[in-house]
């Protein structure tokens, strides 16, 4: 196989994920991840410096598109709106290769309390990408946190749901996501 073959990265986080699945976390080896994507071991590490960064592929782009969807809202959008042009914005990137492995992959994270751990550092990045977005457009900090929390519990709720979907259906994420942050705010309104 060419060493620089188109899809590698994909492959690669495919292949982890359904040994995860098959074999647990810690019984998968990188040989393991490698063999079964048909690469190489050095393929692997010029992907990932270890197993547990699988986890986290996409995270870099999930996080600068969520932060260019705030940072190109409308001026006069309410922190809020511009957490919703954040999250359609990352949710218009993800397709049904994401669909189809989302159930696979929490299964694995929900197995080990390693990757239940770097899942949480995820979230934590997330709504850090989001809060300093916020900012950058002028939110106070307090609001700008609140607001990046909310946006990433939507995008996990509105991709859970999505994820637990029909997987031949049409639909995209950006409506489940919006639509679960349309609900927190809702819930949110009822706190005071």
């Amino acid at each position: 196989m060419g060493r620089w073959e188109p899809g590698a990265r994909e492959r690669l986080v495919v292949a982890a994920v359904d040994l995860f699945a098959e074999q647990g976390y810690d019984a998968t080896t990188v040989a393991q991840i490698a063999e079964r994507a048909g690469v190489t071991k050095s393929t692997f590490f010029r992907h990932f410096p270890d197993k547990r960064e699988l986890l986290m592929a996409g995270q870099d782009t999930l996080s600068r598109l969520l932060a260019e969807g705030i940072t190109d809202a409308p001026g006069g959008a309410s922190p809020l709106e511009a957490i919703a042009a954040g999250l359609e914005r990352a949710s218009r990137a993800m397709g049904p290769m994401n669909r189809e492995l989302a159930p696979r992959l929490q299964a694995a994270v929900a197995a080990s309390a390693e990757l239940q751990e770097r899942d949480a550092l995820k979230s934590v990045s997330l709504a850090a990408a989001m809060t300093t977005a916020l900012v950058a457009r002028g939110v106070p900090d307090p609001t700008a946190a609140l607001a990046g929390e909310l946006g990433v519990l939507a995008f996990k709720r509105g991709f859970a749901e999505w994820s637990e979907g029909d997987r031949h259906a049409e639909d995209e994420l950006a409506g489940y996501t919006l639509a679960a942050l349309d609900e927190l705010r809702a819930a949110s309104a009822t706190l005071g």
